[in-house]
């Protein structure tokens, strides 16, 4: 019983002096993570005010700068794992995981792809930030490119779409060098003035500000015709971008004009 207790204290006055010995490089590590930490933020920051400066193009020069941070923040989690010793520990856990590499490759696989997919998005730059863009079944403005996923805001919701979905499925951009196409359908009775009817949504559009001309071709055109005889009038036009009317706001108001003026004009609306 005496070399049992014997044999406790051993071990642990054992615990003891490894856990004395391990404190100075857990201290240093902690310690290296945040410099590390801090410098990325530092450095990603300025480096994100620099490209702003010099580069066109917001959204690739946010991405880069994002890029560099996470790249230094790695870094230091690496001389971390150094400094406690375990990257010896890490290696054997991966190499004898069984089940658990199987997962662990599986979510690596997602996140590597939409990290590449984010590169490729950043330097081939299909849409600017404030571009509208529909992919996914969503449509909505552009307002960031992250290294996994891009923030579209539709309807007043953020909606967080994976990089490798836009890189693999259809994307539709609305915009074209700061102009964005707006689309509507009016339904008028068979039998109307279809010609006159075209005109006169064509003067809606030629009187409105919000509405652009300059190297873009606005229409009114008969698209189909449907049930019980309804005739559909197709309306396409370009708006800026960079007006202070929203875009929503800014359709709403040339749908009413246009349906106004056929009432106005004796046309029957369907």
């Amino acid at each position: 019983m005496e070399n049992f207790v014997q044999d406790v204290f051993k071990h642990l006055e054992n615990y003891y002096y490894s856990i004395v010995d391990l404190t100075p490089k857990f201290i240093l590590a902690i310690l290296v993570v945040l410099i590390s930490w801090f410098i990325a933020s530092r450095v990603g920051l300025f480096a994100g005010n620099r490209l702003k400066a010099k580069m066109h193009d917001r959204l690739l020069a946010v991405f880069i700068a994002r890029l560099i941070k996470s790249v230094l923040i790695i870094i230091g989690i690496l001389f971390m794992f150094r400094i406690i010793g375990l990257e010896g520990v890490a290696q054997s856990m991966l190499a004898g995981a069984g089940i658990s590499a199987f997962v662990i490759g599986f979510a690596l696989k997602d996140i590597g792809e939409n990290f590449l997919a984010g590169i490729l998005l950043a330097f081939k730059r299909p849409f600017s930030i404030g571009d509208i863009i529909e992919s996914n079944g969503v449509k909505g403005e552009v307002i960031n490119l992250n290294l996994r996923d891009t923030e579209v805001k539709s309807d007043s919701k953020i909606i967080y779409i994976p990089n490798a979905l836009l890189i693999k499925n259809t994307l539709i951009n609305y915009n074209s060098e700061g102009f964005l196409l707006q689309t509507f359908t009016v339904g008028l009775e068979y039998g109307s003035d279809y010609t006159r009817a075209i005109e006169l949504v064509k003067e809606v559009l030629g009187n409105s500000e919000e509405v652009t001309e300059k190297d873009h071709e606005n229409a009114a055109v008969i698209t189909d015709v449907a049930a019980a005889g309804v005739i559909q009038l197709n309306v396409r036009y370009w708006v800026k971008t960079a007006s202070t009317i929203q875009n929503s706001e800014c359709r709403s108001k040339i749908i009413a004009a246009v349906l106004k003026k056929l009432k106005e004009n004796g046309f029957v609306l369907k």
